[in-house]
Formats: structure tokens, sequence, C-alpha cells
């Protein structure tokens, strides 16, 4: 059928839904399973409603569905892709379709690096009006159905609910009936999605007039109380956010003030000046919903994509509160799901562009500081994967060494962590350079390093022990400490903590001669791992009961 494959191609597609009809038929069906997202939404610190201001990414990009709906891939070059994870909390995925179905690539991407992610029910325009009368106004069966068929597609598929958007007028039954089927929505996706989310869109007003406000007020206060949160139309003013704090009380954090990074209609700021905006959004304490940053890719052209992603999400950082991650393992080969190539242990195995979101593995924090240190990444030379991570910068004159702030972690440290790194020393005297992990924990009294006659280290500072062999039971799986090749060089790493609590997982470049120059440095990161050593140990679950279906060789 070709809503679930390509017609030219028999690949499994992402799709969506047109009309009320489509919706209400919709049932799960045995060709829809690519489209189950496979990788569970990650636990993350601080959770989601923690009483912090939060950003909202909605992606809207050439009316959706490009080469981002092919589930397994495809051969593309230059394509979009987005890694700022750990700066955002919430992902929509957003189209004029009826219902827009979040391409499952992009959910698992989001859900390995802790995000949420929204699909979009929208009706606008007269055919909005007539679909909005039919559902809305018919009563509470006609959108109760409607309501349910929502959360039921949104757990199947295993997204995190919906952004609603009703761009159009209504009548005054329909409109009557709105807060009702919001609260419904809300109840119902609440109850089949862990954590699900239902944000509404500033467009009709109580009285059924599409106006957008830019704000909360008493024209739409009515739909914010019946969700989860409110997304605000762009051309807002100072004063519209300073009255949207005064009415929104302890819900703050629930609105979502509207920035649109193309700068359409008259705004404070957008392209490289969004800053502005997000700068005055936060003054006021009040979260953000960034829209359309694709802006990078579509205006400034896809030839220096990574370079200008990096600059415009480094120039908003500071206004962008980040999460950390709180389980273990961390292991992550800094793949972006995209590549000009294909490597394996070090190895160019297949040369050609690919593109697959779902191979994107979990993104580190991509710190900045002007003229000492970029990080970016490196599509000419990974480990593994389509890119490495690349650090550059210089050790100031006179200090010993750098470092790079990489995860931000917040859990509790198991007694023993096992660490591995594979990296690679460029430019004209990498032996000047030794390389090695630093892990930093909580302030706190009773943390200890070891054996408790060692002191505590006054900074909460840790420096792993090098490891030239794999400790014995771990060596069959961690081959790993003597794997490097092409170039890379592999290290292993043990740490033994007490009552301490995890904060930064940090790289450190060190010179190995003490310099009144300043000295500049290149650095791949291809893999870093970290690892309980007590659940790596223990031997993994027998897989039982495989099958393969839906076999097609071409």
């Amino acid at each position: 059928p070709a809503r679930y494959f390509d017609t030219k191609t028999t690949e499994p597609i992402s799709f969506f839904l047109t009309g009320l009809e489509e919706l209400l038929a919709w049932q799960p069906n045995s060709n829809d399973e690519f489209n189950v997202s496979a990788v569970p939404l990650a636990k993350r610190q601080p959770p989601l409603h923690s009483g912090r201001p939060r950003t909202l990414v909605c992606h809207d990009m050439r009316g959706g569905y490009l080469e981002d709906r092919f589930i397994q891939g495809s051969a593309t070059r230059n394509p979009y892709v987005f890694y700022h994870w750990r700066y955002i909390d919430i992902f929509v995925y957003f189209s004029h379709h009826t219902v827009t179905i979040p391409p499952v690539v992009w959910t698992n991407a989001a859900h390995r690096n802790s995000v949420p992610v929204l699909g979009t029910f929208i009706t606008e325009w007269t055919d909005g009006e007539k679909l909005c009368e039919a559902f809305l106004a018919a009563g509470e069966e006609a959108y109760g159905a409607v309501a349910e068929q929502l959360a039921r597609i949104a757990q199947h598929y295993r997204f995190d609910g919906w952004l609603v958007n009703i761009e159009n007028k209504l009548s005054a039954a329909a409109v009557g009936n709105l807060p009702l089927f919001l609260r419904d929505l809300t109840a119902r996706v609440h109850s089949a999605v862990p954590g699900g989310l239902v944000i509404w869109y500033d467009s009709v007003l109580k009285d059924g007039t599409l106006r957008w406000q830019n704000e909360l007020n008493d024209q739409n206060r009515m739909f914010f109380d019946a969700c989860d949160g409110l997304f605000t139309n762009y051309n807002w003013k100072e004063e519209q956010l300073e009255r949207s704090q005064r009415l929104a009380g302890p819900r703050l954090n629930d609105i979502y003030v509207g920035v649109d990074v193309f700068a359409r209609g008259d705004v404070i700021g957008g392209g490289f000046d969004t800053d502005k905006s997000l700068r005055l959004i936060r003054q006021f304490g009040l979260s953000a919903a960034i829209f359309a940053p694709g802006w990078v890719y579509e205006h400034l052209g896809k030839e220096n994509f990574l370079q200008n992603e990096n600059r415009f999400w480094g120039s908003l950082a500071e206004y962008l509160p980040t999460h950390s991650i709180c389980t273990l393992p961390l292991t992550t080969s800094f793949s972006l799901g995209m590549g000009t190539s294909t490597f394996l242990d070090g190895k160019d195995e297949d040369s050609g562009p690919w593109y697959d979101l779902s191979a994107q593995d979990i993104q580190p924090l991509y710190p900045e500081q002007q003229g000492t240190l970029s990080t970016s990444c490196c599509l000419q030379d990974a480990w593994c994967g389509g890119s490495s991570l690349q650090l550059q910068g210089t050790i100031p004159p006179g200090e010993e060494r750098v470092a790079v702030r990489l995860f931000s972690l917040q859990m509790p440290a198991p007694p023993k962590l096992f660490l591995t790194l594979l990296y690679k020393l460029e430019g004209p005297q990498p032996d000047d350079f030794t390389v090695s992990l630093e892990v930093t924990t909580w302030d706190s009294g009773i943390c200890f390093e070891g054996n408790p006659t060692s002191l505590p280290e006054p900074n909460g500072r840790y420096h792993p022990r090098f490891l030239p062999a794999p400790p014995p039971g771990l060596a069959k799986l961690l081959a790993a400490c003597h794997r490097g090749s092409h170039g890379w060089t592999s290290r292993c790493y043990e740490l033994e903590l007490q009552d301490c609590s995890l904060r930064d997982l940090s790289l450190i470049v060190s010179r190995q001669q003490p310099s009144l120059q300043e000295t500049p440095f290149t650095c791949l990161l291809g893999e870093i791992r970290v690892l309980d050593t007590a659940s790596v140990a223990a031997s993994p679950p027998q897989v039982q009961g495989v099958t393969a279906s839906q076999l097609w060789w071409q």
C-alpha cells in the first residue's frame, strides 16, 4: 500500500493522515510496524516538570515528510539533522496535514536523548471550519471519538502527545465544546502515554473568531486551562510577556512564547538575533517555542550547515537550561545519523552519503569558548558510524591543560565505574599532548574515592585510573582496551567511588612540557563509554522468540 511503502523503492515510509474520515478510520495494521518507535524515552534530570523554563523546538520544513520519511534511511547528501538535544526539552514535528504523525526516525533520535516528541493536529481555512463543525459542534460523542483516536495513535507509534492548532473561525456550538475536547484529549493522552503532553497553539478565541493574541489573556485562557500548555504566536512585545506572566500564576513554565527564526512579521529577533527574543522571554521566567530553526539549513544553505548550526545554537546556549543524563551505561560514538561515509573500527568501510536519524547516537554538550575552544562534528574521520566529535582549541600560556565538559550527569555513582575512550590527536605535533578523562561529583562531605583511607577531593574532581589491560572477568566483553587502529588510540579506566553523586564527564587535554606559548590542539573523539562494572560483569539475558517479517530482497 502506497501509504506505508514508497512506490518507487518499496521501502517503508512514515506517513500522515488527511481529513476526519482518515483519522476516524485509522487502525493499527501489520504494514505500519516499521513506524513504531523502537527507543523508549530516556530519563533525564531535572525532570521536564521541575519548575524551570523549558525550550520547545517546532520543526517545520518545506511541508515535512522529506528524506526523513524513509524509515530505514536514504542516500541523501547534506541532509538536515538536529543534534543539540541537551539544550531543548520538547520537539514538535509540524506539517499542514490534518494529523501529522512524527516520522519515527525523529522519535528514535529524540527519545535516545531524553526529549519527548509531539505530533500536530491542525485544521485551517474553510475545510478546517467544516472539519471542526463536524467533530466539535456535533457534541461529546463526536469530539470524544477524535480525542480517543489521537491518544491511540500516539500510544501505538510511541510518541508523546500533540500540538493542537485550530487556525479557522468556529461556530458558537463548536467553540463551546473546544475546551471540553481539549480536556478530554489531554486526559486520554495522559492515561495512554506516560509523560504525555497536549499543547494548544494561540489562534482561536473564546467567541470563535480567529485572532492571534501573542500572549495569554482572558480571550484564550480557557484553552490554556484545559491542557498542558500554550504556544503563543510570534508577534509579541515586552508588555505582552509581562501580562502573560501575571496571568499564568504558578503555570509560568507552561507558556511557550513563540519565536519564529525566519523573523516573519513584527518580531523582536530571529536568525542570528534569536538570542534577543530569548533574553526577553527568560527575563519573565517563561518557556520558549523556537519555530523553524531549520532556517539555518534553508536560508544559509546546506554546504556549511554543521558550522552554521553550531554557531546558531551556540549563540542561544546561555538561555537554554540543559538536562543531564541520569542512567548508565552511557555509550556514544557521536554519530549524527548521517555521513559522507560509513566507518567501522576507524576504517572507511563504505563511501557514499547516508541519512538515518534512528542511527544517531547520544549527543554531548557542544561547548564553545570564544577563541579558546570549539566543539564540532567531523564527517571526514570517525571510529564508528558517520562522524566523530572534533575539539579544537588552545592551551593558554603558562597553563598545563584544558578541560572540555562533554556530558552533565546527575545520578548516584556505582561503587566501581569502568570507562573507555577512543581518540585521535591531529596537527603537527600530536605527541606534545596527553588526553584523559575527568569525572566530577556533586559537592558532598561524604564522597570518597576508592578506599576509606583516601581523603575527599576538595573540588570533587576525580581522574579515573588508567588500566593497561581490562580487569579479569571483563576481558572478553571489553577487548576495547587494545582495539585502537587506523590512528585511533584506545584507553580504559577504572574509578571507585563511595557515597558520591556524578556531576560531569570532561575530557582533559594536557601538554607534555610546560610552555609560555599558547599551544593549539585538535583532538577527535571516536567513542566514550561509562559503564557500571557490576552490571557489565553480569551476563546479559538470553534473547528468545526472535521472528523476522516483512522481508523483501532486492
